[in-house]
């Protein structure tokens, strides 16, 4: 993302240059000075789980002002009074981190309405609309498609013994791996808290088992990588069309995997990760 950032930064000498440089005196190009601003507002809110970039509005918006007045006073020098200038480069500067605050919460409220902050992924919302064309469209095709439950075991566990930075680093590589282990047309949810769900079109009962025991193999291969005592159950089930609606259809699952947290909790010996595949068809 830096070398946005530079061409930013080289925009705003360009616009300075084009406005005091290459034109004749009665012309002005002040307004391109929004231009940067919007451009580095974009790019904050796309990294604002960074805490550096949370300053990058505000430094662009002080490069900007700073620019813009020296160039005008250039124009005069030196007989451009230092007052004006001071003045000229603080209200600027305070207009300019404004406009470019705004502009990035606006962007940011937009991007994150559809998307979990922390592992950028879809979120419900998403999820639900997904699911619901998938169902017209299998209700149309006669093609299945399969809803996976995902839910990490022992969260808890890792949060109070190592912190919640690490918990969400464990949420995060779940995340990872969920990409690397789906298709782009495939729909990958954070449903909430350690619960993921993963909507796959046009795929079969034995599809969707295959890609539950590979989720589950890298998952405790790099758990155990990283020494975390955590590990995953999987949850699916395969449909066709509108057998259930969206509702039914996640309360049933959500149940299911419920059921099988609980049987964990209660015989954790008996019931290891691998056998956390169950079919929820009815």
């Amino acid at each position: 993302m830096y070398w946005r950032y530079l061409l930013v930064t080289v925009e705003i000498f360009g616009i300075t240059l084009l406005n005091y440089w290459f034109t004749p005196t009665y012309y002005s190009f002040d307004v391109l000075y929004c231009l940067p601003i919007i451009q580095t507002a974009q790019v904050n809110s796309l990294l604002s789980r960074r805490n550096t970039d949370s300053f990058m509005v505000d430094f662009f918006g002080v490069l900007s002002a700073v620019t813009w007045s020296a160039g005008e006073a250039m124009i005069t020098w030196p007989d451009f009074p230092l007052m004006a200038l001071a003045m000229n480069i603080f209200t600027r500067s305070i207009t300019l981190a404004v406009l470019g605050r705004i502009l990035a919460k606006l962007w940011r409220d937009r991007t994150y309405a559809r998307k979990d902050v922390l592992t950028d992924l879809s979120n419900r919302l998403v999820l639900y609309e997904q699911l619901r064309i998938e169902q017209s469209r299998s209700q149309r095709s006669g093609l299945p498609y399969s809803l996976m439950f995902i839910d990490i075991d022992k969260l808890k566990v890792l949060n109070d013994t190592k912190g919640h930075d690490i918990g969400d680093d464990a949420l995060q590589l779940l995340a990872d791996i969920l990409r690397e282990n789906s298709r782009s047309v495939d729909t990958i949810c954070r449903f909430g808290g350690d619960e993921f769900v993963l909507l796959f079109p046009e795929t079969d009962e034995k599809g969707c088992s295959a890609l539950c025991s590979r989720i589950t193999h890298v998952t405790k291969r790099k758990f155990e990588k990283h020494g975390w005592p955590i590990s995953v159950s999987i949850g699916y089930t395969t449909e066709i069309g509108f057998n259930r609606n969206v509702d039914e259809l996640l309360r049933a699952a959500d149940q299911k995997m419920y059921q099988l947290k609980q049987s964990k909790n209660l015989a954790p010996q008996a019931t290891p990760v691998t056998q956390g595949v169950l079919d929820f068809k009815r």
